[in-house]
Order: structure tokens, then C-alpha cells, then sequence
């Protein structure tokens, strides 16, 4: 009896011995992970700059400053601090126990240095389209494909090799994570890989906001443009998402009104009047600054200030700047609740957009609208005041192929450019030639 006794008294201890086993070697797996993606990416990294972009400075008949910017971004710049990142894991990785490596404080010395893969995300569509573009040409096409031959590159696309920057940061966080997992709460390196874990799930949030944002504006310009007798500062100088819109009745003394659409952007209001017989043309009427904007809720019944003229479903919006007060109404009760919401949307976004340093340059606003011009000019199309055209969202490319191909290095580089090229067919000219002399025959 005291022997079964002493048996269950050592079987809890061996469970957690077990335990503490399986929570190693899962550590040690999701260290080793780490390590072995973060060299494969930096071999990415070194392909890119080394296969693709120096030959392609090699070449400026065919690439221009621009052009090379616009397809690889600041990709050297992240190939830069990759390295460098690189190496302090190294530094920290232990590999007699990798389990024991305390690698959670590389990712927060170089917190605010993950910021650079902002700029290539946000900039990666119009990578994307400037690469498409260019491999409809068949010179671009076989010139790309010789480079990878060139550098001994796996059977990846170009368009594949760009993408990487993009997944690599968005799964750091998933990483982190599993790590923290299995990061017991008395290890050493506990506090870190928390704190890492937060830090990079923010990273890649501002990231896909900035992005989200970047498409909102050029949505955004595209509406500016077809509104008619626009006046003022692009709605972009100084907003950059859509928060509400609708129909609203605007109050005046003598209880007249006026039915506008009204657009409630971050930091302004905008509303504009529809043509009388064309009900999807808008014209522009005005803006309201919401930056300095008090809102009133307005009880149903007379308004002391409109001289007693009866309200329903009404708030009031007044700028302690111009002195300048909006009386608006809704149609329902539930309208005015959404537009009630929306106004406190707009001051909670542009709060997170102090707080998380939201930013988009000049230059991308200004580009947004004279992008939306010349698509206007290209083909005008008819936009309804209730809502903005959807955007064509950026689709993942499909798995990559991991076949290696391989080049002699005794084959000079002219001659793999050379077999880049496909085998040339014969002239429609030639072949009818030929083909008529066989059949004289």
C-alpha cells in the first residue's frame, strides 16, 4: 500500500518533467525556425540586389532611375537591415540549447528599423503593375529570366521574389507568437518575446493600415474629380478615409432647407448638390472643419435658434473658429443614430492616427489626383453621391515553385542572356517562300 502510495506521489513529478521536455523541444523548434527563414531571406534579399537590380543599372537604354524605384522600392535598404538584424540573432542564438537563446531583444532593438518595410508595402501594387507592364515586352520578359539564370536563382518569378518583404513581415507576429508559447514565464527571455510579440503585431498593423489607407486615397481622388465646380484645397491635403456619407436636409431661419449629400471624411465634412435632371452628377457646395466642429444633439420639436421652427431627428454642428453653425436633419431616427456614430468614428480615427504616427506623404496625395485625371480624361465614368468605387484589392500570387536551375559557371554572361532568348521563328515572308518551292517540287 505505501509502495502504490509513493508511485502516485512520483508519477506528477515525472508528468511535469515530461512537461518541461515537450516545452523545449518545441522552443527549440521554434527557435531553429527562426533562424533557418531569416537566412533564407536573407539569401532572397541578396538575389534581388544582386542578380536583378546591378544588372539592370547595367542596362539604362532600358531602365530609368524611376523605374528601377518604382519596381524595387527601397528593397536595399531592408537587405541592409536585414543583415544587421541577422546578426544580432546570431549573436544570441545559443546552438548547444537553442532553447535557452534569448533572441526576443533583437526584435525590440530594432523596433523602430521594421518601419522601413512601410514604404516597399505601400508601394508594392505599383510595383506589381510597373513589372506587368514591362513583361508584356519580350525584351523585358527574356531579360529578367536571364538574370536569374545568372545568379543561380530557384524557378521564382520576379513578381514572386517582390513579394517576399511583404509575407516575411506579416509573419514575424505569427512567429513571436508561437514562440511565446512555449517561453516558459520564469525563462529569461519571457519578458522580450512578449514585448516583441506586441511590438511586431503593431508593425504589421500600421503597415496593412498605411496600405489600406494608400488604396482609400486613391478611391478618394477618383471621387473628387467627378464632382463638379470643386473649389478649394484637394479633399486630400488633409484626409485620407471615408467615414459616413448620406442625404441629409439642411436647416436654415425661416425654416427653409436644402437636401444635400453630405461626405464626412477624417478632419472635414464636405456636401454637394445633385443636378436636377442628372441625379449622378454632384456639385461641390462646401466643407465644414471638424477639427474645431462642437456637436449638438437636438431634441424633436421647435429650435429656439432657427426662430421656432420644428425639428425632427436634427443635430447641429458649429465651428468655434468661423461662428459658422450646420443645422442638419434626417429622414429617421435610425439615420441620425448612424450619423451620431460616424462623427464619434471620425474623432476616435484621427486620435489612432496621432497615436500610431499614421502618415501619408504630399507626394502620394498629389500623385493620387492627378492619377484619378487622367483616368477621368481616359474615360469618364458616372459615380452616384451614396457610396465610392470599390478598388481592386491586391491579390497574393499563387505558391512559388522551388525548382533550382542550374548555369556552368564557365558560361560567359553573354551567352546566358543568350539562352534566356526563345528560338526565334521563322518570317511569315521565309516560311511562305520555302513552302511554295517544296510544293513545286
Amino acid at each position: 500500500m505505501e509502495m502504490a502510495l509513493d508511485q502516485e506521489a512520483v508519477l506528477p513529478r515525472d508528468k511535469r518533467a515530461q512537461s518541461m521536455e515537450h516545452r523545449e523541444q518545441m522552443r527549440t523548434n521554434v527557435v531553429r525556425e527562426i533562424m533557418s527563414t531569416e537566412r533564407d531571406y536573407i539569401k532572397h534579399l541578396r538575389d534581388i540586389c544582386d542578380g536583378y537590380i546591378r544588372q539592370c543599372r547595367k542596362h539604362p537604354s532600358m531602365f530609368t532611375d524611376l523605374q528601377l524605384r518604382t519596381i524595387f522600392s527601397n528593397i536595399e535598404e531592408i537587405y541592409k537591415f536585414q543583415r544587421k538584424f541577422l546578426k544580432d540573432l546570431e549573436r544570441k542564438y545559443n546552438k548547444e540549447e537553442p532553447h535557452l537563446s534569448e533572441i526576443g531583444s533583437c526584435f525590440l532593438q530594432q523596433d523602430d528599423g521594421f518601419s522601413i518595410y512601410s514604404e516597399y508595402c505601400n508601394t508594392h501594387p505599383a510595383a506589381c503593375a510597373e513589372l506587368q507592364r514591362l513583361m508584356k515586352l519580350s525584351r523585358y520578359k527574356h531579360f529578367f529570366e536571364a538574370c536569374r539564370l545568372l545568379q543561380q536563382m530557384i524557378d521564382i518569378s520576379l513578381a514572386g521574389f517582390l513579394l517576399t518583404p511583404v509575407q516575411k513581415i506579416c509573419k514575424y507576429p505569427l512567429q513571436l507568437g508561437e514562440l511565446l508559447k512555449y517561453t516558459p514565464k520564469d525563462h529569461s527571455d519571457h519578458r522580450c518575446v512578449s514585448d516583441a510579440y506586441e511590438a511586431m503585431k503593431n508593425v504589421a498593423s500600421l503597415i496593412n493600415e498605411r496600405k489600406r489607407r494608400l488604396e482609400s486615397i486613391d478611391t478618394i481622388a477618383q471621387w473628387q474629380v467627378s464632382i463638379l465646380r470643386w473649389e478649394g484645397e484637394d479633399v486630400l491635403a488633409r484626409s485620407s478615409e471615408l467615414i459616413h456619407s448620406g442625404e441629409l436636409l439642411r436647416v436654415v431661419r425661416q425654416g427653409k432647407s436644402q437636401q444635400r449629400s453630405f461626405f464626412l471624411f477624417d478632419h472635414q465634412l464636405v456636401f454637394c448638390k445633385k443636378d436636377v435632371l442628372r441625379r449622378d452628377l454632384l456639385y461641390y457646395r462646401g466643407r465644414l472643419d471638424m477639427d474645431d466642429a462642437e456637436l449638438q444633439d437636438l431634441p424633436d420639436g421647435r429650435d429656439a435658434e432657427l426662430g421656432g421652427v420644428s425639428l425632427r431627428n436634427a443635430f447641429r454642428l458649429s465651428n468655434g473658429q468661423s461662428g459658422e453653425a450646420w443645422t442638419l436633419c434626417c429622414r429617421k431616427a435610425e439615420d441620425k443614430q448612424h450619423w451620431m456614430e460616424a462623427f464619434a468614428r471620425e474623432r476616435k480615427r484621427v486620435q489612432e492616427d496621432m497615436e500610431m504616427g499614421m502618415e501619408i506623404s504630399q507626394e502620394q496625395r498629389s500623385q493620387a489626383i492627378v492619377n484619378a485625371q487622367k483616368a477621368k480624361q481616359g474615360k469618364i465614368k458616372s459615380m452616384g453621391y451614396s457610396g465610392l468605387p470599390v478598388t481592386t484589392q491586391f491579390q497574393p500570387l499563387h505558391p512559388l515553385h522551388q525548382r533550382h536551375v542550374t548555369v556552368p559557371t564557365s558560361v560567359p554572361e553573354q551567352q546566358v542572356f543568350a539562352l534566356a532568348e526563345p528560338k526565334r521563328k521563322p518570317s511569315h515572308l521565309w516560311y511562305s517562300l520555302t513552302r511554295h518551292a517544296l510544293f513545286r517540287k
